[in-house]
């Protein structure tokens, strides 16, 4: 809209009648490159089989997907920066603790977002509203995708759940930037290192180039080290926070103190997420 304004003002000094400049200004904006997203995924929940919370074996969590946020290239680095500034305020004491310099400092999702923390740190339920507003300020979005874990010990495969997981997630942000954007949007795909790279890879490259045709990811997925890297410590955190909220979700009456994620964080993290659910 700056840029748009910009040029109107140029245009109507030049001598154009005001909608002659708006229509001008219209077309001016239309010229200009699709954006281009970067997402960051993790895992959330449990990626083996679940039977019951009380089952001796199989009892880490009835969920398993990929949740973290999507943002648009040009604001990556402005994340990061605010990112890196509240995880410092935030975990002051664990960083100073630690001896570690807080540019590859991580604290893990799934153990921030718990039931004690989230009753006791007023600071961390504001953090994560801020961390919502700020992903949705900057014109991005919060990501989720990710089902029920049940099937039977013995035919439960984790790498195919993995690789059905991903392709989901490529499909919705792919229909996101080809059927939400106008003119369609493209999208960078980042994941956390993982010990099947190589067949991860080759399933993104199926869905881009296979029947799928997945047209607006731009590459197949790259893997990074989430300690030195802000956006995917970010989509970490939301990723622990999806895993609590899919438990309660899929599993109330087995995960009862869940219930306080839903009351602080549920409905915003909805307002800022697209695309996205747990299916059982």
């Amino acid at each position: 809209m700056m840029r748009e304004r910009s040029f109107l003002c140029q245009r109507r000094s030049s001598g154009c009648t005001h909608s002659e400049a708006r229509a001008q200004a219209r077309a001016f904006v239309l010229l200009e490159p699709r954006l281009t997203y970067i997402a960051y995924l993790d895992e959330f929940g449990h990626i083996g089989p679940y039977i019951s919370r009380d089952d001796p074996k199989h009892n880490d969590s009835p969920v398993f997907g990929l949740a973290g946020l999507v943002l648009p290239v040009e604001e990556v680095r402005n994340f990061a920066t605010w990112f890196y500034q509240r995880k410092c305020d935030l975990l002051k004491f664990e960083i100073e603790r630690d001896g570690i310099h807080p540019a590859i400092w991580e604290k893990k999702g799934s153990a921030l977002y718990t039931v004690r923390n989230v009753e006791t740190y007023r600071e961390l339920r504001a953090f994560t509203n801020r961390l919502f507003n700020k992903i949705t300020k900057l014109g991005g979005f919060a990501f989720y995708v990710g089902q029920c874990t049940r099937d039977a010990p013995a035919d439960h495969d984790p790498n195919a759940l993995y690789r059905h997981i991903l392709r989901e997630a490529i499909k919705r942000i792919d229909q996101h930037c080809d059927e939400d954007c106008d003119p369609c949007d493209r999208f960078l795909l980042a994941l956390d290192e993982h010990d099947q790279r190589s067949e991860l890879i080759t399933q993104a490259a199926i869905a881009m180039y296979g029947m799928d045709q997945r047209r607006c990811l731009v590459e197949p997925p790259f893997q990074v080290e989430s300690h030195r890297y802000q956006t995917m410590q970010a989509a970490d955190w939301i990723s622990g926070l999806v895993g609590r909220l899919g438990a309660s979700w899929k599993a109330p009456d087995e995960y009862p103190e869940n219930e306080i994620f839903k009351t602080y964080f549920a409905a915003r993290l909805n307002r800022c997420a697209v695309r996205s659910g747990i299916r059982d």
